[in-house]
Formats: C-alpha cells, structure tokens, sequence
C-alpha cells in the first residue's frame, strides 16, 4: 500500500507538534479578519449617515450585511447584524425619522435576514463564498461528462440527447457507457431516476458513478441485477429506477438489450424499412430482488438503427404509453429518406409534449 503524501504531512505534523494548515485553519484565521474590516465599515457608515445624513443613507448599511452573508459564519453575521441594528437605531435617534426611513430600516432588516438564510445554508454544506453555486456547476459538469459515449469505430454512429424537465440544470435521466478493452464491445446503459429536476439529479449523480462503475466490471447479465442489489441497499424512500442495458459487438452487429421497467428500444430493419419494437421486459430498480434480467437479442446490419429513450418523451398525463411510442415512431418514420444525423435533437423536439418531465434519447446506427 503507498502512503499518500498527505498522510506524510500529517504525521510529519503530529511529530513536531505543529498541524499542518488545513483549509478550516485558513478559514478561522481569515474570518475575524473578514469580521473586523465590516464591523469597522459598518461603524464608518453609521458614523457618516449621522453626521451626513444627505450624503451617506442608511440604506448603504445593507452592502456590508450582503458581504457578510457570503463570507462569515452565522455567529459572525450576527454580530454585524447587531452593529447595523445599532447604527440604524442612533440614527433614528440622531435625525428625525421620516417614511424614508423607515423605509430603509425595513430593506436592511430584509437584507440581514437574507444574509443570515445565506450563512446558514453555507454552513451547513461546509462551504464559504459562492463555492456552493460552484460545486452545483461541477455536479452538472461531471454528470454530463459521465454520459459521453465513447468514440466509436468506423461504420457506427451514436447520438445522445436529453433534456431536463421545465429547464433545469439537472436531470434525472443519464446515461452511461464503455468499450471494452479489446474495443470490439460497446456497453452503455440509459436510466430514468424517480423524480425530475433538481430533486432527481442528486440521485442520478450519485447512481451514475456507482453504475458506471458496474458497467464493463460484471458480465452483461449481471449489470442490471447488481445495480437493483445497489438501490435496495440506499432504501430511499422514492429510491426506485428504470434502466435498459445494451450491449453490442461492434465487429458482427449482433446486441443484447435487457430491460428494467423500461420503455421498449426500437429496433428499425433497412432491409424492410420498418421501425419494430423489442419487447423487453424486468422489474423496476429498487422495488424487489431480482436476479435475473431476460436478453432481448437482434443484429444490426449495415443501415439498420437502435433507439433508446426515457418514459418522459412519450409519456403525457391523458395519453396511453403506446400511443406514445406510436408517435415516437411515427415521427422516426421521417428520418429515413433524410438520415439518422442529428435525428435524435428532431425526435425529442417533435415528440415531447411538454417540458415538464426529463427527456432523453439514444440512436445507435450502422452505416
């Protein structure tokens, strides 16, 4: 085993009595210098909106409060909070208060309660400043990157579209995928997370990592039962997923497709120019043991094509599920004479009835 050089540091810390400086020594030492400069600044202000009441307005106080609710920690912010509370109240004494006034004590009120909301939040994540916008965007970033399929040989190509409900940043639906090391097999698997929106996207951050993790690590037939044993053990109250498996050899063509309570693929022939659906079928992910997933099996031919999608492009509050993937293929009907490039971006824009569920899609084509 290989000691990390962190580990060195801190033994090497332990032993001379000295720790080495850690980002929450940084922060202890940063933060009373933080308080002192607003609480000064503060004081200032309330000194000048005294003494200059025409040139300095109370309502300059809510800059500091708004500095402090990025920077200091809740028992920090309350001592400014209390020093502007002292400032406004010597100079409702100092001057003769007016609607004006009053008016600004409330929008300074208003602010220290935003500022102290703010502080709370950024305590509880054990974040300072806008680190936690930042890591929101990182999230983001690395789920999306999670989802990229690989690159594939000539004669094949894939496309990957999905869209978060009502515009959200995250979603619910991912993909993940893999080739394998000889780079004759393509892997990859689409999942839809209970849930939408924000609500979702943390499940599917954290069920992205662990499933890419299986994918490519087991033999195909065991990927869907490891990942339902991985989601019984979370036992989160709305924990369940669907999920479909794909497997292909990218020499002959041939593919597996293993479903979990998941739409059926579309399978479309060229030689009969005709979209079929494979019927795939399993239990849902995190609802019950199950530990087998039965293979849907086929080959793609050269012009053939494979499509995958989430339960949100086709399903709509009064409309059957089958007439949904009727429109689906209906609208996949037209892609044909024009090709299968950027066929993916059309069918999700064509289809969707609404933005008000995840949305995603998947075409796998062989030239």
């Amino acid at each position: 085993m290989t000691t990390r050089p962190a580990g060195l540091l801190g033994l090497a810390g332990v032993v001379s009595g000295r720790r080495p400086a850690g980002p929450i020594t940084r922060r202890l030492i940063r933060e009373p210098v933080v308080l002192a400069c607003l609480l000064a600044v503060t004081l200032l202000l309330g000194l000048a909106m005294v003494s200059w009441m025409s040139m300095v307005p109370a309502i300059a106080l809510v800059l500091p409060l708004l500095f402090g609710g990025l920077f200091l920690a809740p028992r920090s912010l309350a001592w400014l909070v209390g020093t502007a509370a002292f400032c406004l109240v010597a100079g409702g004494v100092a001057i003769d208060v007016d609607q004006t006034f009053v008016a600004v004590t409330v929008v300074v009120g208003i602010t220290a309660v935003v500022s102290l909301g703010l502080a709370r939040s950024r305590a509880r994540l054990g974040l300072q400043g806008t680190m936690g916008e930042s890591m929101l965007v990182d999230l983001r970033d690395r789920l999306s990157a999670q989802g990229k399929v690989p690159a594939l040989p000539r004669g094949w190509e894939v496309e990957l579209v999905h869209h978060a409900a009502e515009r959200s940043s995250f979603s619910g639906d991912f993909a993940v995928a893999t080739r394998s090391a000889d780079g004759g097999t393509l892997e990859l698997a689409l999942v839809d997370v209970s849930g939408k929106g924000h609500n979702a996207g943390t499940r599917a951050l954290l069920l992205s990592g662990a499933f890419g993790g299986l994918l490519g690590s087991l033999p195909p037939e065991q990927f869907l039962p490891a990942a339902n044993a991985y989601l019984l053990r979370q036992r989160w109250p709305e924990g369940f997923a669907t999920a479909v498996h794909l497997v292909v050899d990218l020499r002959t063509g041939e593919y597996e497709v293993r479903s979990a309570g998941h739409p059926p693929a579309i399978h479309f022939h060229a030689g009969s120019g005709r979209w079929v659906t494979l019927d795939t079928e399993g239990g849902l992910l995190g609802v019950f043991d199950q530990d087998f997933y039965a293979p849907v099996c086929g080959r793609l031919r050269p012009g053939d094509a494979l499509m995958l999608y989430t339960d949100g492009l086709v399903e709509a509050p009064r409309r059957d599920l089958s007439d949904g993937i009727d429109k689906l293929q209906g609208e996949a009907e037209r892609l044909i004479a024009k090709g299968f490039r950027h066929g993916a971006k059309k069918l999700i824009d064509a289809v969707a009835s609404s933005d008000a569920d995840d949305r995603a899609l998947l075409l796998l084509w062989r030239i």
